[in-house]
């Protein structure tokens, strides 16, 4: 090693001795026509201690008089360059060869002695002794592995996990205490108890436990437990628990980092944490897509209710178990991946995909194949089994299948490895959409296995992964932006492809627990669980929890402005991830002032982002009601109508209300013509009368009704004709001939000419005589004139009813 560092420090040595030797002649300077001297020498000297060049004093130059600058021959000046080219050229070749090797072993040398002084003091530290566990240890350990592992998997009892853990935390197993507190503190199969919780946790954090600076943390941060809220403390166990590596701790620290809350912003740091939980997610995936996170906002659910799952699984349940192929595979890739209605269950999800694959379904073989590769705690893995199935369904052109296998040839699953058979299925499947074949294709064109190594179509491919919402592709994305592999560096980009694998974790079943609270109407446990992930930086969290302080349906404060408050900064954070609905929910509380100030400019702000960003047909209806009141910004009815009809185009149900605000506005503005004519009297009456103007308005009111009624009444229709009766029902129809004398006299005439044909013309006649007639001068005459008009009348009803009797013979 002496000799290696003597060889490449001697020509070092050489080469400052020729550059001295340069300098001894001295530098060669000129004068210009103002006086000034200039230096032709070398101007810099390398220094042998750090390897770089430090300037010497013949680089400055100073103005002089002309009587003191030193004459110079004009063979001197004709040498000067040929004298500076000559020297240059060996010092530009040579010297940064030297300076680089010097730096190298320089810092070979460095790390040399740093690396004897770790073991110097690693020498003088005494050996750790190793600690036996007792027997009482071992058993309290295994008993909270058994636990834990029952808390993972669906399908267990999970009282028998805490009765486990209560066992173990018998026997003083820190972690299964502080487990039993969290199980008290959420009410996740135990009662509340929220002053044990504090309790253990104050305990706990002294034996240095990081599941409980997280407890602490989140405690003093939702303000429950008996503890006020404090946001700087709730930093600093959070802080210590991500030290500690738990996951919730690092994903709130994350959180915080990215938006600033209680720290600055630093993208840099809201890496680091997001990383380190991406990764142990990734790790935990190996086939499949990972677990599925059911999303399911309260806000959203309230405003468009969808039908029942459990009925429409029920549905196809009962058309799979008449035979239809496609039911029985939707039911089976329903509980292979489970969902809101229904758990993951494999083992049923083997039966649905068996009685499809009998029918000869490709899908049914594909998805039999995954289940026989992957393996669960019903189905043992099989690769033979699975190549089998996967070679049916490739064969039938299915890209599970042709992905299935060229996975199987990646990794030598039952088959040797052969990468290029594997390239050419993942290009198959990847052809024709499947997220699997895309992720395998971009992962072997990112690591180059198999092919040569190609960032761009790697992009490609992961990008297209995404698009199906594929775990890993998030993650192998957020890789290359954190580096900078094959793009430009960007941090914001990575921390949110990071931030949203490590929301994919198994702890966001947390999710689906609190929403099965919610429909049990267990409020307070719903929300405690919300509010945990709400800390954590899950929008769904924030934002249903912040709903359920809204509704006034939680009781772990018993008291409405606290409830208010805290629904505010979980609308606000909701509101800062891009929720459109909590933005317009913040908006709200701005415009009344709940949990905080009034502040109509910001609400106005916040509408109009609303509107912008996700056309948020409330938010539209909103602003234009601002506009049309001048709230927060300048009275403007046109821009008001604007949104308005924009809110009724963007969502039907808005057209009631727009058309109400729609006439309420033009109201206004007809008000407002008014004004501006001849009638603004009007609206300038004596004080009196405005006093009481809501008098005057009911007194018109009734009025007009009172008009409207007498219009609309029923009219007595007395001249109207009476109904003709049938030809045949002449006879028996009574007539009313009125008691006139003239037109009694005309009726007789016509009947005697006519005969018993006319007697309908002559009770018309008869009809029609009051209102022709003149009334009779006394009541004798009258009398008279009905005996004789009754007579003639009788005598007219015989004739049709001897006609009727007449022989056809006559």
């Amino acid at each position: 090693m002496k000799a290696t560092v003597w060889i490449c420090v001697l020509p070092l040595f050489l080469a400052c001795y020729q550059l001295r030797a340069e300098e001894l002649q001295g530098p060669t300077t000129t004068t210009d026509a103002t006086g000034t001297a200039t230096s032709s020498g070398t101007g810099t000297a390398p220094t042998t201690g750090t390897g770089t060049a430090t300037p010497t004093s013949e680089e400055v130059t100073t103005a002089e008089p002309e009587s003191r600058a030193p004459t110079e021959s004009n063979e001197r000046k004709a040498a000067k360059p040929k004298e500076a080219a000559e020297y240059i050229a060996p010092r530009t070749k040579v010297l940064p060869t030297v300076l680089l090797e010097k730096l190298w072993n320089d810092s070979l040398l460095r790390q040399q002695k740093l690396k004897a002084e770790i073991e110097k003091i690693e020498a003088k530290r005494p050996p750790t002794e190793v600690v036996q566990q007792t027997p009482e240890q071992i058993e309290a350990q295994t008993m909270y592995d058994n636990a834990m592992d029952m808390l993972a998997k669906p399908r267990t009892d999970k009282r028998v996990a805490f009765t486990l853990l209560k066992k173990a935390a018998a026997f003083n197993h820190l972690k299964a205490r502080a487990e039993l507190a969290w199980a008290v503190l959420l009410g996740h199969w135990m009662d509340f108890d929220f002053n044990h919780a504090a309790d253990e946790f104050e305990s706990l954090v002294n034996e240095g436990v990081p599941e409980a600076h997280m407890g602490l943390g989140y405690l003093y941060s939702a303000g429950v437990g008996g503890k006020n809220v404090s946001q700087p403390l709730a930093l600093i166990h959070y802080t210590l628990a991500a030290l500690g590596d738990n996951t919730l701790a690092q994903m709130a620290m994350g959180y915080r980092h990215l938006y600033g809350i209680n720290v600055p912003v630093s993208c840099e740091r809201a890496l680091i944490h997001y990383k380190r939980v991406a990764k142990k997610v990734a790790s935990k995936i190996t086939f499949a897509n990972g677990p599925v996170v059911h999303r399911v906002r309260l806000l959203d659910e309230l405003e468009n209710p969808g039908s029942h799952e459990t009925e429409i699984v029920d549905y196809y349940q009962l058309l799979a178990d008449k035979g239809d192929v496609q039911s029985q595979v939707g039911l089976g890739q329903l509980y292979y991946q489970g969902g809101k209605a229904i758990e993951q269950d494999h083992q049923k999800a083997l039966e649905y995909f068996t009685q499809a694959a009998n029918a000869g379904n490709a899908v049914g073989f594909a998805f039999l194949g995954k289940l026989y590769l992957e393996g669960s705690e019903q189905i043992k893995a099989d690769n033979e089994t699975a190549f089998k199935y996967f070679t049916r369904a490739s064969e039938m052109g299915d890209p599970v299948g042709q992905s299935g296998l060229g996975l199987m040839y990646l990794k030598g699953l039952g088959v040797p490895k052969d990468s290029i058979k594997a390239l050419s299925y993942f290009t198959q499947a990847a052809d024709q959409g499947w997220v699997d074949g895309q992720l395998q294709l971009g992962n072997m064109y990112f690591t180059g296995n198999g092919v040569k190594t190609d960032y761009k179509l790697a992009l490609k491919y992961f990008n297209l992964a995404t698009q199906s919402g594929h775990v890993l592709a998030y993650y192998n994305l957020g890789v290359m932006h954190a580096y900078g592999l094959g793009m430009l560096r960007s941090c914001p980009a990575a921390v949110e492809f990071f931030k949203t694998v490590s929301e994919r974790g198994r702890w966001s079943s947390r999710l689906m627990h609190a929403y099965s609270d919610y429909k049990q109407n267990r409020i307070d446990e719903a929300y405690m669980q919300y509010s945990l992930m709400a800390e954590v930086g899950y929008e769904v969290a924030q934002s249903n929890a912040a709903y359920l302080l809204d509704r006034e349906e939680v009781h772990v404060f018993n008291d409405r402005h606290e409830d208010l408050i805290r629904a505010f900064y979980y609308w606000k954070r909701a509101a800062g991830q891009g929720y459109s609905a909590a933005q317009v929910k913040l908006g709200d509380y701005y415009y009344y002032g709940w949990g905080t100030a009034t502040d109509f400019e910001t609400a106005a702000s916040l509408y109009r982002k609303a509107s912008e960003q996700q056309y948020n047909a409330q938010a539209m209806f909103n602003l234009g009601y601002m506009h049309e009141q001048g709230l927060g910004m300048k009275k403007d009815w046109h821009l008001a109508k604007r949104l308005y009809d924009l809110a009724a185009e963007t969502n039907s149900d808005a057209k009631v209300p727009v058309a109400i605000a729609l006439f309420k506005l033009q109201m206004l503005a007809k008000i407002e013509s008014i004004k501006e004519s001849p009638y603004r009297f009007i609206f300038y009456m004596d004080e009196s009368i405005a006093a009481n103007w809501d008098l005057y308005m009911i007194t018109v009111l009734t009025l007009l009704l009172g008009i409207i009624m007498y219009m609309r009444r029923p009219f007595l229709q007395q001249d109207q004709p009476a109904q003709q009766p049938p030809a045949d029902d002449v006879a028996a129809a009574p007539l009313n001939v009125a008691p006139v004398a003239g037109v009694a006299v005309g009726a007789a005439a016509d009947e005697a000419a006519l005969g018993a044909g006319a007697a309908t013309a002559t009770a018309e006649a008869a009809s029609d005589a009051p209102s022709a007639a003149e009334p009779a001068p006394s009541s004798s005459a009258s009398s008279s004139q009905t005996e004789s008009t009754s007579g003639r009348s009788s005598s007219s009803s015989a004739a049709p009813d001897g006609a009727n009797t007449l022989d056809p013979t006559d």
